[in-house]
């Protein structure tokens, strides 16, 4: 192995421990019973609509896929074939700063029309936390939290990867209820691909 390939592996390995730590410190801050809430909300839900922006975005259609999965009704707020919300529906959001205008305009209007808000995010005092029927803290750095005292990483990745599994242990928690098996819901699964 070559030094410049040693050296490699070696900030490979450096940065993995660092990741794994800060999330292993950052969960053992959250309180994971607070996931309850969304859990009784999305069982409830008529229709599930998820909305985020950027990364925090693309994580929630994740979360979207899964809950389909488990035949739920699923909407992406922003695509084409996005329905309109109403009274008996959900909407997951998320945003690390709970400001995100166009996430905090969705929060509004799916609550001025009577659905619930659930909303992930670092912020309990924010705009989106405030509108919001359940709230889940993420104790994450802001994405433009640039002191490096909660996180080393950039921006908002500790609060993406949180959002990542705490979005799968309340999957994995609704189909533990669900009690159908892996082959169950297999035909969900996308075909098309």
């Amino acid at each position: 192995m070559t030094e410049h390939a040693e050296h490699a592996q070696t900030a490979l390995s450096a940065n993995l421990v660092l990741v794994r730590a800060e999330l292993d410190a950052m969960t053992d801050r959250y309180d994971i019973n607070r996931a309850e809430p969304f859990i009784g909300l999305i069982q409830q839900a008529k229709r599930v609509f998820v909305i985020g922006t950027g990364r925090s975005g693309l994580v929630l259609e994740m979360a979207a896929m899964r809950l389909m999965h488990l035949g739920l009704t699923v909407h992406v707020v922003g695509e084409s074939t996005t329905p309109a919300i109403r009274s008996g529906d959900l909407l997951l959001a998320a945003s690390g700063s709970g400001t995100t205008s166009s996430v905090v305009r969705a929060a509004k209007t799916a609550s001025r029309l009577g659905a619930k808000v659930a909303v992930y995010t670092t912020d309990e005092s924010s705009a989106l936390a405030i509108l919001a029927d359940c709230v889940f803290l993420i104790p994450a750095a802001k994405k433009t939290d640039r002191r490096a005292v909660l996180s080393k990483q950039y921006a908002g990745s500790l609060f993406e990867q949180a959002l990542l599994i705490t979005t799968e242990v309340v999957f994995q928690t609704l189909w533990d209820r669900h009690g159908s098996s892996a082959d169950e819901l297999w035909p969900r699964h996308a075909n098309l691909e």
